[in-house]
């Protein structure tokens, strides 16, 4: 009932979005729905699947060490854990619980930093980089590429961030969105540096932390 409520929902957002975006005065209403669309969405397919009540715990540790983290590393610009927990989250648990740390953390921190506009679009690029760990995990077992991986993915969260806010708030030109993109460059730098840092420090000690507390969640013991 709970997945079939949410499925409509996400047609109503997403068709309500196509039809604001034709009205090139409200592109920010438009994006706004559309990412509650993608949200509802992502909502729907996690909720379809099965998460035992040992899986959601650790979900919410992992979004929650993540959103303390950023809150806490605030004062530095950019520079957060919340990327690399997430991509060492879909590497050793899958794209599941990596887009579900990826959400959370992102609106749970939030409530520290600053709710708007900007939030849905931090979940889904959050939740987006869990779901390319969960894809790429077989390449990303190794320190280097895995924090090569959260360098790289540390401009595309600023790249998806200044994209959305350029598409909102800026002329629809060609000079406008370089204009943007140039302006966020140093602090999707500073993001994209910090993720390297954190994963060459701990990236594959936290993934093999992962992995065994999920071979423990996985494991059965039959009483003959």
């Amino acid at each position: 009932m709970r997945s079939r409520a949410a499925h409509i929902a996400f047609g109503v957002a997403l068709g309500a979005a196509a039809a604001v975006a034709f009205a090139t005065h409200a592109s920010a209403l438009a994006l706004l729905l559309a990412a509650a669309a993608l949200i509802v969405g992502g909502a729907a397919w996690l909720d379809g699947g099965p998460q035992p009540a040992k899986e959601v715990a650790v979900i919410a540790t992992l979004a929650a060490a993540a959103a303390a983290g950023r809150v806490l590393l605030a004062p530095i610009p950019d520079v957060q854990p919340v990327t690399v927990i997430v991509v060492v989250t879909g590497v050793a648990l899958g794209a599941r619980a990596g887009i579900a740390v990826g959400a959370s953390a992102a609106f749970v921190s939030n409530f520290f930093l600053g709710q708007g506009l900007w939030t849905p679009w931090q979940m889904l690029a959050w939740g987006a980089c869990g779901a390319i760990g969960a894809w790429l995990a077989p390449l990303l077992r190794r320190r280097v590429p895995l924090a090569v991986a959260c360098f790289l993915l540390g401009y595309f969260y600023g790249f998806v961030l200044d994209a959305w806010n350029w598409y909102a708030f800026y002329p629809h030109t060609w000079a406008s969105f370089l204009a943007r993109q140039a302006a966020g460059f140093p602090f999707d730098t500073a993001h994209a540096v910090g993720n390297l840092l954190l994963a060459l420090a701990a990236g594959p000690e936290l993934r093999r932390l992962l992995e065994r507390y999920d071979r423990r969640l996985r494991t059965e013991i039959v009483w003959a």
